[in-house]
């Protein structure tokens, strides 16, 4: 970095907006293959929070390729760089005092680690999506399975592109076991055992 550029340190911190909101700020860091529900838990938790006047941002993947990523395609490299941006992003909002969800494959633990490292203790919370590879195959609502066994698609995770799961992840949920009503109850009884949320 260079050495001209310097933090600038503002009057209004993190503790302070956090003051003026009924929860304390975290990231929701959803990860596992395509179509295990990443997406689909992280909007329903939304909405259940919203319900619960909580302040939210739900960074979703395919979203986040539309801007703030749309130059990077999808080679490991490029994987990297995509989580890097997010995990920059997800600490601006975890600072701005919000919960937010992040949904993304975010195949490798050293990258899921590295975003962790960017925010203080406890304010980063892994959900597992530890839902089968073939149930995610069957289900394949965008068609990407379909693409990826066809030659298609290169690098698409769980075809020919690894997938590291969470070493010890805060949650774990599996969708082709437990409804998705069941999976958000899940993630609240954990927010209020930590006081995230009241």
């Amino acid at each position: 970095m260079d050495e001209n550029i310097v933090w600038h340190h503002y009057a209004v911190d993190k503790t302070k907006r956090s003051q003026l909101k009924a929860h304390r700020p975290c990231i929701l860091w959803f990860t596992g293959f395509s179509g295990s529900g990443k997406s689909t838990v992280a909007n329903a938790l939304e909405h259940a929070l919203l319900a619960r006047n909580i302040h939210t941002y739900l960074l979703d993947g395919d979203n986040v390729r539309h801007g703030l990523c749309k130059d990077l395609g999808f080679s490991d490299a490029d994987r990297v760089e995509n989580i890097r941006r997010v995990g920059e992003l997800s600490k601006l909002m975890v600072d701005a005092g919000l919960l937010v969800l992040t949904a993304f494959i975010s195949p490798f633990q050293a990258e899921r680690d590295m975003v962790r490292d960017l925010v203080s203790e406890g304010e980063f919370i892994e959900v597992y999506l530890d839902t089968p590879l073939d149930v995610c195959e069957q289900r394949d609502p965008k068609g990407l399975y379909k693409k990826a066994r066809a030659g298609e698609i290169k690098h698409f995770t769980g075809i020919d592109s690894a997938y590291e799961p969470p070493i010890n992840p805060e949650i774990c949920l599996n969708t082709s076991e437990q409804s998705l009503e069941c999976s958000v109850q899940q993630l609240i009884e954990y927010l209020l055992s930590k006081n995230i949320i009241r």
